[in-house]
């Protein structure tokens, strides 16, 4: 089984810069999406010419905002929108898809934003999130959850760990707290348990040419419940895929 997960800064924009065509060569069984900024029949529409796949999508109230989106060729026996908090599913940032051996939690996870004014928000997400994946794991179907996370959680998946620790939204000792307190919980980063020395990174500013000069954050991940780090047999991160400010991160097992 192969799962990618990919920020697409905007589904019906991706669409016009390759993705359809990218996502046939990737060849996944699943891909998760984040940022499609579209309603659910919109990813439809936007998708149409990628053929194979069951679609859910989860849209924001706000139009053109946030959204995820499951895609698999596999139709799940369930899909859930949400995690059951009317405070944190207004923005359609989490969508969890059920199967006969795992279930699948793709999510976009709050931007705590300029000036780190969403901060404390965002602390109170990565707790009930938290919370939402552990009684998930709980059962007996392990869990991968994966999509953009928005923490950079070590100083080797950031290019410039000093000038922007504790000030830019992302790599604050809240937001790494949050992230670290999910793997204490039970939770494996797929990437780094496979690659602990390995600098990579999975987003760029669009400005000062950042992707090109690699400036970047790794801060899209797979994460999977205790014990399912060893069936994964690969995790990587697919730099040379375009049409994003962000790039397709990804497992099989």
């Amino acid at each position: 089984m192969k799962l990618i997960s990919f920020n697409v800064n905007g589904i019906r924009a991706a669409v016009g810069k390759g993705f359809i065509e990218s996502m046939r060569a990737v060849d996944a069984d699943i891909i998760c999406l984040q940022e499609t900024k579209a309603t659910p029949q919109q990813v439809a529409d936007a998708l149409a010419g990628l053929g194979g796949y069951t679609i859910h999508a989860h849209s924001a109230e706000k139009a053109g905002y946030s959204g995820t989106a499951v895609l698999s060729r596999q139709k799940p026996e369930r899909v859930d929108l949400g995690i059951g908090i009317a405070e944190h599913d207004t923005e359609g940032r989490v969508i969890t898809a059920t199967f006969a051996d795992h279930i699948v939690v793709c999510a976009y996870v709050p931007n705590s934003g300029e000036g780190l004014k969403r901060l404390s928000y965002r602390q109170q997400w990565d707790k009930d999130l938290r919370q939402y994946l552990v009684k998930l794991a709980a059962g007996k179907r392990p869990v991968i959850f994966t999509g953009d996370l928005n923490v950079a959680h070590q100083p080797i998946d950031i290019a410039r760990p000093k000038t922007n620790y504790n000030k830019t939204a992302g790599y604050t000792q809240a937001e790494i707290d949050g992230m670290s307190a999910l793997m204490d919980a039970g939770f494996t980063d797929t990437f780094r348990h496979r690659h602990p020395d390995e600098v990579k990174y999975s987003w760029w500013s669009f400005r000062m040419n950042a992707r090109a000069r690699n400036v970047g954050w790794r801060i899209d991940y797979v994460l999977v419940s205790r014990g399912f780090e060893k069936k994964v047999k690969e995790a990587f991160i697919l730099n040379e895929i375009m049409g994003s400010d962000h790039c397709p991160v990804g497992v099989t097992w």
